[in-house]
């Protein structure tokens, strides 16, 4: 007879839960047991009592954060990046991802994660080829564990979107001589979403600050916003990366300030040497000074989770076979081209004129943050399927013209309404308010002179003369006296006279 065992295979934390999450593959083990025990059942009884008041001990932790207890029994918390906590739906309903990405093709993925000696873990990270330090310990694992767990499925997309992404990342590090680990990078600050905004205000793939966007050269105003397009980012965070690594000389520590700022790691630095008794005075910079996992305790929570998540990132997406994890298959976009407009556009009108799918112009497109080019401010491009470039340059005049007054609804020239409104009340409803107005508008009047009301006539003030209300109504006397059958230039103020 067979019974079925439960044999843990992999310990990953869950959101939400206190204890571990043991990751379990059923098999069928030969046995020659015939009958249960009733001793191992009481047993087991005991010991799931035991676990529930362990749990019923620990603090609820976080959905984005875990224990972590040293050797001397201290406890604390590490976060994980926000990346990491990103929900799979709200990623697979990305343009890309619904439209390129498929479920896992010949590969079969199966729920099952072994986990491996210690030793396995350090081989095969000393095995990726890097000039970066990717060192374990045993918080890398619990990342690893993470990923290779409960966010296998989410690395299954990972791997699949980064047939899209990782071509321009290793282009942008290439060109400023970077190491090339550092394509794993926006896995753990955007997950490869590059739409994806934080809750502290960065955007993109890299995951810009405004202000960091903007002093590496990204354009951000209320329509472009080129923190999300990928290629320009790409490049502003190698360059971001490159200034970062001359002021720290080591690229754990460069990764670190790209978390949490330049600013808090040389906090933490300061830190450190106080705790180890040196004072600011002492100006000797010793190779623990700038070892990241020296100065961890003193660095911001996120950012202490940040370089493990960084190497647990490397691992899975170069040892994911080994996890039963398996690639959504993909199948890459048309190729692309660019055409600068110097007009504003819409997409919608690009869309309408050549029949191109509105949801990929958006997606090729991301940086217009309101689907309008603002060609006017400057020439902009437009990414384009490649065979659509043609269609564009063709129709370019019939795109400008199309539902524009619909699409792009700002006017260059506006016209005031300059009609003198009119008023139509009795004598009893003249309120207080009223007469103050009337005597207000008479004074006026009085100063600046009559003017023509909407039937063309004038009320005729104290001390004007013919001359005076021709010159000022663009008329002439003769015409002013043949209008209101005047024959000398007697005239009296109070009444009306025509002026047109």
């Amino acid at each position: 007879m067979k019974k079925k065992l439960m044999i843990i295979l992999a310990v990953t934390f869950l959101a939400g839960n206190t204890g571990i999450y043991a990751q379990v593959v059923k098999t069928d083990v030969p046995t020659e047991i015939e009958e249960e025990d009733e001793d191992f059942d009481d047993e087991d009884e005991d010991l799931e009592d035991e676990d529930l008041e362990d749990e019923d001990s620990q603090e609820i932790l976080g959905e984005d954060e875990f224990a972590v207890t040293d050797e001397e029994g201290n406890e604390e918390l590490i976060e994980f990046p926000e990346a990491m906590t990103y929900d799979l739906d709200s990623l697979l309903n990305l343009y890309m991802s619904k439209t390129y990405l498929g479920t896992p093709g010949d590969c079969e993925m199966k729920n099952e994660n072994p986990t491996y000696p210690r030793e396995v873990y350090i081989e095969r990270l000393s095995r990726i080829p890097s000039v970066m330090e990717l060192a374990y310990n045993d918080i890398v694992q619990r990342f690893i564990d993470r990923y290779s767990g409960r966010l296998r499925y989410s690395v299954s997309y990972l791997l699949g979107a980064a047939n899209f992404y990782i071509p321009i990342f290793e282009e942008a590090l290439e060109a400023y001589q970077l190491p090339l680990e550092l394509k794993y990078l926006p896995i753990i600050e955007s997950a490869l979403n590059p739409k994806a905004v934080s809750r502290a205000g960065a955007a993109g793939l890299w995951q810009f600050m405004p202000g960091t966007g903007k002093q590496y050269g990204l354009e951000l105003n209320s329509l472009v916003d080129e923190r999300r397009d990928p290629v320009k980012s790409s490049y502003a965070a190698a360059r971001y990366l490159r200034d970062l690594y001359k002021i720290f000389g080591d690229w754990n520590l460069v990764i670190a300030a790209y978390n949490c700022g330049p600013e808090n790691i040389n906090k933490a630095i300061r830190r450190y040497r106080a705790a180890k008794g040196r004072t600011q005075e002492d100006e000797t910079i010793t190779a623990a000074d700038k070892d990241y996992w020296q100065i961890y305790p003193y660095l911001p929570a996120e950012t202490r989770g940040y370089v493990p998540a960084f190497i647990a990132a490397n691992y899975i997406m170069t040892y994911y076979c080994e996890h039963n994890i398996c690639p959504m298959t993909t199948n890459l976009p048309a190729q692309t081209d660019t055409v600068m407009v110097h007009r504003d556009v819409h997409l919608e009108q690009i869309a309408g004129v050549i029949g191109t799918n509105i949801d990929l112009l958006k997606s090729l497109n991301p940086e217009y943050r309101r689907d309008i080019v603002p060609g006017n401010t400057k020439p902009s491009p437009i990414r384009l399927p490649l065979a659509d470039s043609g269609k564009f340059i063709d129709n370019e005049d019939s795109i400008y013209n199309y539902r524009t007054s619909e699409l792009l609804t700002k006017r260059a020239v506006v016209d005031v309404n300059d009609d003198v409104p009119t008023f139509s009340r009795s004598k009893r409803s003249y309120s207080r308010r009223s007469a103050r107005n009337g005597s207000r508008r008479s004074a006026r009047n009085s100063r600046r002179g009559s003017r023509s009301s909407s039937r063309g006539s004038v009320t005729i003030q104290k001390g004007q003369t013919l001359s005076q209300i021709a010159k000022r109504n663009g008329t002439t006397v003769e015409k002013l006296r043949r209008l209101n059958g005047i024959k000398g230039n007697n005239i009296q103020a109070g009444k009306k006279l025509r002026v047109r």
